[in-house]
């Protein structure tokens, strides 16, 4: 005997065939979206005129990131102290490597294969990044005017973050980040009180956001207390 589909059945055979497929590729998974590549990071090359003649170092032996702010009303001015000769035996300044403006613009004013001069007892084995920030300008060492008086942008330390994390990925050998106020603990007399000492070196300051960095690098912080000074 010859059995024929019936008009429903070949209806339901039909739309299995073509709704099955369907269905199956519904339910297989949606496949992960590829990661946003990160913004590059722009760093602008404004060495320094004495900079070659800053001493040399292989970059193995840099170990630690120090956190400065220039405590002067803007980058011109951070320039400007930069450029200036205080060594005349090297005929070289005070800087750091890099220089961040409250708009996260990032300038470098000394190659990283070069010591500068950031940190007292420290600069061999560092990298010094400055912050534009006002500090105590312009009373830095006046005894009632000790309070830093401006906060960082969140531009300012979006990009710290960006470049510590480049540093990172660069230098390998790099394990530590403090701030300025924590490696330099000397005292001076107070510019208005000759009798009354106050710290030489506040910067960061209380308004540095450590815990809003932390978070994002890998860099341990610094133990002072633990840290020798070089030799």
């Amino acid at each position: 005997m010859q059995h024929t589909m019936s008009s429903l059945g070949r209806t339901l055979y039909i739309s299995a065939w073509i709704v099955l497929p369907w269905l199956l590729n519904a339910c297989q998974p949606m496949p992960m979206p590829l990661p946003i590549p990160p913004q590059s990071l722009a760093i602008h090359s404004d060495l320094l005129p004495y900079h070659q003649r800053l001493q040399l170092r292989s970059t193995d032996e840099i170990r630690m990131i120090v956190i400065h702010c220039t405590e002067l009303p803007d980058l011109a001015s951070a320039r400007k102290y930069g450029e200036k000769i205080h060594y005349a035996d090297s005929h070289t300044g005070n800087s750091g490597h890099f220089y961040i403006d409250r708009d996260g613009r990032i300038e470098q004013y000394v190659p990283i294969e070069r010591v500068a001069h950031h940190v007292s007892d420290h600069n061999a084995r560092s990298i010094g990044i400055e912050l534009v920030n006002l500090g105590r300008y312009p009373d830095w060492h006046h005894s009632q005017k000790q309070r830093m008086i401006e906060s960082y942008p969140e531009p300012q330390i979006a990009a710290l973050i960006a470049l510590i994390q480049h540093l990172e990925q660069q230098l390998p050998s790099l394990e530590q980040i403090a701030g300025h106020e924590e490696l330099d603990l000397r005292l001076m007399p107070a510019s208005d009180r000759a009798d009354q000492m106050v710290p030489r070196k506040r910067d960061p300051g209380e308004h540095f956001p450590w815990d809003t960095l932390m978070p994002d690098i890998e860099l341990k912080r610094l133990d002072p207390v633990a840290q020798p000074p070089e030799d």
